[in-house]
């Protein structure tokens, strides 16, 4: 899921679509800060994103 996703059909442009960076991105913030980011999912139900910061 923290995995950066790239287009690889030059054709789509930003306008069709992202290019998959958001998590990873913040996933190296928060590691950064010395954090943890993760996530639960369940069927039907949805997913739910944390993250933890040191004080």
């Amino acid at each position: 899921m923290f995995t950066p996703l790239f287009r690889a059909d030059r054709s789509r442009s930003r306008a069709s679509g992202g290019v998959g960076l958001g998590l990873a991105l913040a996933r190296r913030i928060v590691v950064a800060h010395g954090g943890a980011i993760g996530f639960t999912s369940e069927v039907d139900r949805g997913s739910t994103f944390w993250l933890t910061l040191p004080a």
